[in-house]
């Protein structure tokens, strides 16, 4: 379940809020503006939708004025916050950590799903397929969803070497036949289900992308390790005020009457503050994997 909210508030919720309201009073007056990056991982069109959705709420909310816009994939995100073109970004675990040793992006949230700031990757094939587990697809096509998506490529890509049917990193991309980056999980979900690949790489949800027949035509023969879910991430100077308000408003989605707008976040039940410290099996696949020194 989402995470919930007391019906009273502790003193240092209340002073919090204060303290956000004041910023967002300093942050009218100064006309601050906010921009978020969103990553497509589903429907561009559909999160063309969802952003405006999102960024007229979140402008009520605080005071700012927010906007957003889709960029081409998680690297793309990462160099807009590089270069200013945007302040917040919502991303995956692994492009998170690659964004905090690049220009020291900094965690602020953290999805839940099925009351855990956690999911999993899967391989996905055909339900009526010749695959059946992990080994049947040497020589064959698989498709990730990113290069450097945690669910969608770097953890799904690590089970065959966990299974033992390569060495490493290099030698689990040579073992199939045609290695393909739809550019989201939707986009991979959908070449499995029109047979143009043998097999997926995705998010334990990314099925649900799917339309329901579809979806019936879809089995997993594999999943990963518990990776840390997907996180909302600053720029290191964002300005401070923007911050807190921005944060606080998006923790102001646990609540019930907020709850249905998550739907335009790529659906999570809720956010809690995020842990640096959560990352580290990311940081640690990705210096394995060479993506970090």
């Amino acid at each position: 379940m989402a995470p919930s909210v007391p019906n009273r508030p502790h003193r240092r919720t209340v002073l919090a809020a204060l303290a956000a309201g004041a910023f967002a009073g300093a942050a009218r007056g100064a006309g601050a503006r906010v921009t978020l990056a969103f990553v497509p991982q589903e429907n561009p069109e559909k999160l063309l939708g969802d952003i405006e959705a999102i960024t007229r709420w979140l402008s009520a909310e605080t005071g700012l004025a927010v906007s957003g816009f889709v960029t081409a994939d998680h690297a793309a995100a990462i160099e807009a916050l590089r270069n200013g073109d945007a302040d917040i970004s919502f991303m995956g675990a692994l492009p998170f950590v690659l964004a905090e040793a690049e220009i020291g992006a900094e965690p602020l949230l953290s999805e839940v799903y099925r009351g855990a700031a956690t999911y999993r990757g899967r391989i996905f094939v055909l339900r009526d397929g010749p695959v059946r587990g992990l080994a049947d697809l040497a020589g064959r096509s698989i498709a990730f969803a990113d290069p450097i998506s945690e669910s969608g490529y770097l953890f799904p890509l690590d089970l065959f070497v966990g299974a033992g049917l390569a060495e490493d990193a290099a030698a689990a991309r040579r073992f199939f036949g045609q290695v393909y980056f739809a550019g989201g999980y939707q986009q991979a979900m959908q070449a499995l289900a029109e047979g143009l690949v043998d097999a997926a790489g995705a998010s334990e949800f990314a099925d649900l992308l799917l339309t329901p027949e579809q979806r019936r035509s879809v089995t997993w023969i594999a999943e990963t390790e518990p990776i840390p879910s997907h996180v909302v991430i600053a720029r290191p100077d964002l300005d401070e005020g923007a911050r807190t308000v921005v944060v606080a408003a998006l923790l102001r989605l646990n609540e019930p009457a907020n709850r249905p707008l998550l739907a335009h976040l790529y659906g999570p039940e809720g956010y809690v503050v995020a842990d640096p410290a959560a990352f580290e099996p990311v940081r640690a696949l990705a210096r394995r994997h060479g993506l970090l020194e």
